[in-house]
């Protein structure tokens, strides 16, 4: 079996054992899309490629902020320096990801599960803190508009801070 193949497998078992379905796009032999739960971000979609030569891990955290972009932006490469397997990264519209890679020869289960870890707890994990930094306005508006409306803003509970003075 070639390191390649034994890669797949090994990547295939660890979604299994984790209980984690996953699809493959267009057919493409060696690449994993799951979707990961979370409680703060209700899900994150992460992709798994096993390459020629690494295992790389791709996984969306949030859209480009709105405001205060130095500190989202600062915040995000100070927790680079926290964190094991993947790290913040963003593209060129200023979306943030997280990003990893593995050589095929450290392709174990045990690191596909830390790779899936890291991201959900860097993803899910730091979800609100992210909204804070750089969508405070958007959710007192959000939280005005709901409650002008009478509209349910249970899912805003966690920036009660921000929202106290709406």
């Amino acid at each position: 079996m070639s390191e390649h193949d034994a890669a797949r497998a090994t990547v295939e078992q660890a979604l299994k054992d984790a209980g984690l379905e996953w699809d493959t796009p267009d057919g493409a032999s060696g690449t994993y899309v799951v979707q990961l739960p979370g409680t703060r971000k209700l899900s994150t979609t992460c992709s798994l490629v096993v390459g020629r030569h690494t295992l790389s891990v791709n996984a969306f955290v949030v859209r480009r902020p709105d405001e205060n972009h130095e500190a989202f932006y600062r915040w995000l490469l100070e927790r680079n320096t926290r964190m094991y397997g993947v790290s913040y990264a963003i593209d060129r519209l200023g979306d943030v990801y997280l990003v990893g890679r593995l050589p095929l020869a450290a392709v174990t289960a045990e690191q596909v599960d830390q790779l899936l870890g890291a991201v959900v707890e860097n993803a899910d994990g730091s979800f609100n803190t992210l909204l804070e930094l750089g969508f405070a306005s958007a959710i007192r508006r959000e939280y005005a508009w709901r409650t002008a409306r009478g509209e349910s803003t249970r899912n805003l509970e966690a920036f009660t801070h921000l929202t106290r003075d709406v």
